[in-house]
């Protein structure tokens, strides 16, 4: 009799936790639309060191990995920053996407993205 590994469910799987967690979710809009509060408190910053609720996975190739770490220890024998390679993911995420917050079809992602 063949064992059989039981899983679960999508359902399961991407449920939600709790009603705290289901609020902070908010729609996507469309097109980046700044709202009036953004505007007056300025651009958004990198979440930095705190505790993060969701997680992403991104696979890299061996030499992305290397210029990521290499960048890493550079900040910390020029800067003196001791950040680890989320941080300095998030902050590279966060600038970009300011950029094209800033400036749209103009932006550096969208000239790479077509440059693909």
């Amino acid at each position: 009799m063949p064992r059989r590994v039981s899983l679960p469910a999508a359902d399961d799987l991407f449920r939600k936790t709790d009603d705290e967690a289901a609020s902070r979710v908010r729609a996507v809009p469309d097109e980046p639309e700044e709202s009036s509060d953004e505007s007056e408190r300025g651009p958004k910053k990198p979440s930095g060191r705190v505790r993060h609720d969701e997680k992403m996975t991104v696979y890299v190739t061996s030499d992305e990995l290397l210029d990521l770490e290499h960048a890493r220890l550079s900040l910390r024998r020029a800067q003196g920053l001791a950040v680890d390679r989320g941080r300095l993911v998030r902050e590279a995420v966060a600038l970009v996407l300011a950029d094209y917050a800033a400036n749209g079809n103009d932006s550096v992602l969208v000239r790479r993205l077509f440059e693909e």
